[in-house]
Formats: C-alpha cells, structure tokens, sequence
C-alpha cells in the first residue's frame, strides 16, 4: 500500500497542472489512472513498457515513398520502417488539413468531437485550440509513468493552458504555428516579425539553424536522459510543408526533375534523411526493439501557392491537402516493433488516424484514460492479414475557411458533401453538393453515382448528419476551456 500511496503522488503531482483544465470528471480519470498504476507498479517494474515515438509528416502526398511505389524519390528511412513493419494501403487521417488531423491523432477522437473540426491559431494568443477538457495521448503516458516529450509542429493551440507542456508533454521543443522558415525560424505566413520557436513554452533563438536538425538533437538528448524509463515522443516534423527548402546535396540530385516535382522531392529526401538519424539515435541507445513506431503524413499533398502550385503526388487518386477526395485523406501510414510484431507486411483494411492511440495502448499495455474515442485498436490488423478492419464506416466533417465539407466511406461507397477538387489547379475547381463513389470499383473518384443511387446518397446523408448532430449536442454540454 505504501508503494500505491507513493505512486499516487508521483504521477497525480506529475498531472497536478492539469486540474485547472480538466473537468472533475476528467481529472478524476488521470488520478484513478495513477493509483492503478501505483497497484500494479511491482509487475511493470519486472516487464519493461516500450517506447513509443510517432512520427507525423506534414502534407506528405498519397504515395510519396519507395515502399508506396514512387519511383524517383528517396525515402530510404521510410521504406526501412516498412521494411521492419506493417504498412497500411487503406489508411485515412482525422482531417485533409493540419490541425484536425493532428487532434484526431492525439485524442483517438474525431476532429468534430474534440473541438477541433478547422485549423487552429498561428499566433500567440489567437482563437482556435484542441480544448484544455480533451485527454491527449500524451496524458494517458502521463499517466502510466512515461516521460513524453512533443517535438516539431504543434498548431493546436497559442496560449498557454492550450500549448503542448499544458496537454500532457514534459518536454516540448518546436514552432506552435502552422509553419515557418526552417532557417530563421519565422512564422512563414505573415510578418516578418513573427518569431515562433519555442522550448517548454519559452521562445527561443537559434538563427542559421535547420530546424529539422534542431527536432533530431532535442530528440536524442530527450532520449538519452530518459532511457532508463519508458518515454512517449509525438515527432511533428513540419516537412514537407512548404517552404521547400532541402539541402544542396539533395537539390542536385533531383534537379532532372520537372518543377516543382524536383523542388518536393528534395525537401522530402531531406525530411527523410532527418528521420534516419532519428531512427539511428534509437539503435545507438540500443532501444529499437524497445520502441515503437508509428507513421503517418497527416493529409495530402499541397497545391498551394507557397508550394509552387504542387510537387506531391496523390498516384490513382484524386483530390490533394484541403479536399475529401482519396488524395487529401488517403496516406501512407505504418507501425513498426521489430520482433514483436509482423514485418515487411502489408494491410488493406480499412483504418484511421483516431485508431492510433488505442492500438499504441493496447500494445504498451497502457490504460485509456478516456474510452468514449472513435478510434480502434487496430493490434489484430497488425497481427493478420485476415482480421477484418475494426470500422464499418468512417466519418469526415472539415469546417472553418472557404471549404466546408464533409464525407461519410460505408464498406466501398463513400460519400462527400461539398465535394472539390484541390489538386485541379489549371482551372476553377468544380464543386458537388453531393459526390457520391465506389471505391472498389473506382478509387480515382471519376464517376459521380449521386444521381442514379438516390437510396445509398439518402442513408450515408443521413448517418453524417444524425452524427453532426450527435457531436453538436454533446459539445454543448461539455464545460469550456
């Protein structure tokens, strides 16, 4: 009993912050968390809990990588993690733009749910934030006695009560904003002078520095000095997001390419080489084996201006960062555990940016702090090829900005509302209030079957909109940040 009381204290001080954020429901939770945690602390002392490290690219296309079939990129990184690990070929993130999918990722919730369903602040101060009540999973580590750490990319939230060390991270090194220049480590949106780098809340200088360089040394030291304990690391790299700015070596290399493909495919070689040494820092503390990994780009592809008009790639599918078609959803995605889980496999079921936290708890054998998530765990899928896929239907709601849509997939149709094109950037892009597919039949989303499957459009209508209304109801009965 003693060694419970002073788990109890450990790990509820630890979480102590979070009481002026959490409802007293939730907060109840986290502290409920702690005294099991405390009960059972003989028994995880005796079996080690692995590592945790997710790495989430930013506007990474549909199938820019080796192992997704992009034959003039180089992503040797990334197809290693595939190589030593399980790759995803129907995998969808929470959202086709930053913050939402970022939120889905963290909260095992639907963006809409959570709080979530636009992009959130870039500037300090500014409305738009993952709400304080939401249970991240770097709270549930919290929770079970791992240090967490969030570097890279946070665009969840600029104030206080809503950054990163408020939501659960011990640590947090990075740019609270939606993106900056990766040398002078300025907002890249407005300015210029709009620093945005930061450590632990604490704005930071490190001028002439590339700031991928930067996210691998923080890494490593965070590691190092917790590698007796387990740790949970939320790697946000901020590329491929314009502005693409790869090194030298690697604009030479693809400089035979047409622009912008050659300007993209350098910045992701770049990105890449980035990963590599962070997955090298892991071998070096000889932790891989004690680690998991996950990855994933957190929407499509982008057709902006600042990105040249584009250089990613969505392969078959249509649609690019911004839209529900397949291009801006539809991504790559993998988990790897060397000698615990199958590798060099591939799954074609159907999965979700949400069903991570839960598949990351199951395997650590971790508690879910929160268990009314949308996600699923997806340890079956990883463990066979024939385990059916945990959903049978995912759900879309983008609000904020110009473009409102939403989307509802049931087995292999899929339906979207407001449906556009953001990839089509040589014109106009044309707009469907209805846009109604069969995936197993077209997975380019060329033909439009709203008009002759007037039943389908009506039911997948109808399930949106009773669930829209659902996480409505419930957000105004939660209390406010």
């Amino acid at each position: 009993m003693a060694r419970v009381i002073q788990t109890f204290h450990e790990i509820a001080a630890a979480n102590l912050k979070q009481e002026d954020k959490l409802p007293m429901k939730s907060f109840l939770v986290v502290c409920l968390a702690a005294l099991m945690a405390g009960a059972g602390a003989g028994a995880a002392d005796a079996v080690a809990k692995p590592n945790v490290i997710v790495i989430l690219t930013d506007d990474q296309g549909s199938v820019d990588a080796g192992c997704y079939g992009a034959k003039d990129l180089a992503t040797p990184a990334i197809d290693s993690l595939a190589a030593r690990g399980v790759r995803f070929t129907q995998f969808y993130s929470a959202a086709p733009v930053c913050s939402p999918s970022r939120a889905g990722l963290l909260t095992g919730r639907y963006p809409l749910r959570c709080g979530v369903p636009g992009n959130c602040a870039s500037q300090r101060g500014g409305k738009g934030a993952l709400p304080a009540e939401e249970v991240t999973m770097a709270e549930m580590f919290k929770a079970a006695g791992y240090a967490t750490a969030h570097i890279g990319k946070w665009h969840l939230g600029y104030t206080p009560e809503t950054m990163p060390n408020a939501q659960g991270f011990d640590h947090s090194f990075g740019h609270m904003g939606g993106c900056i220049d990766n040398w002078s480590h300025f907002f890249y949106w407005a300015g210029p002078n709009i620093h945005d780098l930061h450590r632990n809340g604490t704005e930071v200088f490190a001028d002439g520095r590339f700031f991928g360089s930067l996210m691998v040394e923080e890494t490593a030291r965070f590691m190092a000095e917790n590698k007796e304990r387990p740790f949970f690391i939320y790697f946000a790299i901020n590329e491929p997001h314009y502005p693409y700015q790869a090194n030298v070596k690697w604009l030479e290399r693809f400089k035979s390419l047409p622009c912008p493909r050659n300007l993209y495919a350098a910045f992701l070689a770049t990105m890449d080489e980035r990963i590599g040494e962070l997955l090298r820092r892991v071998d070096d503390l000889k932790l891989r084996e004690r680690t998991i990994v996950v990855f994933q780009s957190d929407n499509g592809h982008s057709t902006e201006e600042r990105a040249h008009f584009g250089g990613g790639s969505a392969g078959p599918y249509r649609g690019a960062k911004f839209s529900l078609f397949e291009g801006g959803i539809r991504l790559p995605a993998i988990l790897s555990w060397p000698g615990h889980l199958p590798e060099g496999a591939a799954r074609g079921q159907v999965a979700h940016g949400c069903d991570w936290l839960p598949t990351v708890a199951e395997l650590a054998g971790v508690k879910l702090l929160r268990t009314d998530i949308d996600g699923r765990s997806l340890v079956p899928v990883l463990k066979s090829a024939a385990a059916p896929s945990p959903h049978d239907a995912l759900l879309w709601h983008v609000s904020g900005g110009k473009n409102p849509q939403w989307a509802v997939r049931e087995g292999d149709w899929k339906l979207i509302g407001n449906a556009w094109d953001s990839a089509a950037t040589d014109k106009k892009p044309q707009r469907f209030p209805l846009f109604l597919s069969n995936l197993a039949e077209d997975v380019g989303e060329k033909k439009d079957h709203a008009a002759d499957r007037p039943d389908i459009v009506e039911r997948l209508r109808k399930r949106h909109d009773d669930w829209a209304r659902q996480c409505e109801n419930q957000a105004s009965k939660e209390p406010k940040p």
